[in-house]
């Protein structure tokens, strides 16, 4: 159960650290203690002393007037995924899979308005985006996020498009509510996501959702291409039945 912030069990000190480490992740890599500050919503002399703390502890460090977070901060998100039986049996699955299929591969979770990758697994050939465990990007412009939008009720659908940015990254890029709604729902008879150069012009991929024992979406995988090589057609005959077993071995794990 989690306790309400006026409880006598919740320690506010903490949880405005914790606020400080993600306003800092949500801003420039560098910043001043007055744009903390301001991003925390909290006093300056309080930002500051939280900040002398992370530093302390390394999971920040300063030249004197900018702070950074430091690698140390990452170790926070990789012990809960070293934790899950399903980040363990995914990540062999995934390198078996990039193996078969000599492209990158992913899986990622929806946080908010954002996917999260949590294994990326990347093909000799680099792409142009350096995409690494722990990027996030805006979830309706690749095809991770549409599988994973997919599985999202149609009131919670309807949130994120009134709530996303649904700013235009490329000249490509759906930024139109109603399309956007249309192609997150055509995964449901689909079995997957095709997306085409809408975050990066060079980048296009496919994807198929993760579904736990009752069916719900809770991840998703991906195999990620050069745009202009492929067509939804030969992607979906080359990788969408190494997708789908994947999908259903990661699946099968966590039912184990």
């Amino acid at each position: 159960m989690t306790e309400a912030p006026d409880s006598e069990l919740f320690v506010r000190a903490f949880a405005r650290g914790l606020g400080v480490i993600e306003a800092m992740g949500r801003g420039p890599e560098r910043q001043t203690l007055a744009q903390i500050a301001e991003a925390a919503r909290l006093p300056r002399s309080v930002a500051r002393r939280l900040l002398m703390t992370l530093c302390a502890l390394d999971y920040a460090g300063t030249d004197g007037r900018l702070y950074r977070l430091t690698p140390r901060v990452m170790k926070l998100g990789l012990a809960y995924l070293y934790a899950q039986p399903l980040w363990r049996q995914a990540q062999r699955t995934l390198e078996d899979l990039r193996v078969e299929v000599q492209e990158s591969c992913s899986m990622a979770v929806l946080d908010g308005t954002e996917l999260v990758y949590v294994i990326r697994v990347p093909a000799r050939r680099i792409l142009s985006m350096n995409l690494s465990v722990g990027s996030r990007l805006p979830a309706h412009v690749v095809s991770l996020g549409r599988a994973l939008l997919s599985g999202l009720p149609d009131t919670l659908l309807t949130r994120y498009l009134a709530e996303a940015d649904l700013v235009r990254l490329t000249p490509h890029t759906e930024t139109s509510p109603v399309k956007l709604r249309r192609a997150i729902e055509a995964v449901h008879g689909l079995g997957y996501a095709w997306v085409d150069a809408e975050l990066d012009e060079s980048i296009c991929g496919i994807a198929v959702p993760v579904r736990d024992g009752a069916g719900q979406v809770v991840a998703a995988v991906n195999v990620s291409l050069t745009a202009g090589e492929w067509t939804e057609r030969k992607a979906r005959t080359r990788f969408l039945a190494p997708l789908r077993r994947a999908a259903a071995q990661i699946r099968s794990s966590m039912l184990a």
